[in-house]
């Protein structure tokens, strides 16, 4: 059931086969906060600001095709790395797999063991968010059926 989820679990731990270091593995979560898209000024509003970040963070929820997609964006590249790392993951797959299927390869990655707490917290909240998110979006499916 959560093939995909998995499959790009693993497409996210080859990223980090070459960091050899924590200096490494940072740069890599900065390096991919330089690639995030930024959001329309409409979306960076209070309904999406991500509470718990030490940083700016705001995540838009929606379901398209009945996927769930996911886009962040944050003023500070660690937290926009770790919103990318997220949304590579959950973005495009099912409300239920995004509330079944755990981020093991940050754990995996050592990810939240290398980040200080207050980043560890906001990469948490934003997980968080990103189910809640999908629990309304299965609910509605539900709700629809």
């Amino acid at each position: 059931m959560f093939e995909s989820c998995l499959k790009k679990q693993e497409e996210v731990k080859k990223l980090f086969a070459p960091c050899t270091n924590l200096e490494d593995r940072y740069q890599l979560i900065i390096d991919l906060g330089r690639k995030q898209t930024p959001l329309p000024p409409e979306d960076k509003i209070d309904q999406t600001r991500v509470i718990g970040c030490q940083s700016n963070m705001f995540l838009k929820a929606y379901l398209q095709n009945n996927r769930c997609q996911f886009l962040t964006e944050s003023d500070a590249l660690i937290s926009a790395g770790l919103g990318v790392l997220l949304t590579l993951v959950y973005s495009d797959e099912p409300a239920e797999t995004v509330l079944k299927c755990p981020p093991s390869y940050l754990d995996e990655l050592n990810i939240r063991a290398s980040l200080t707490p207050g980043r560890a917290n906001g990469l948490a909240s934003l997980y968080l968010r990103m189910k809640q998110e999908a629990l309304k979006m299965y609910m509605s499916q539900q709700t629809n059926k």
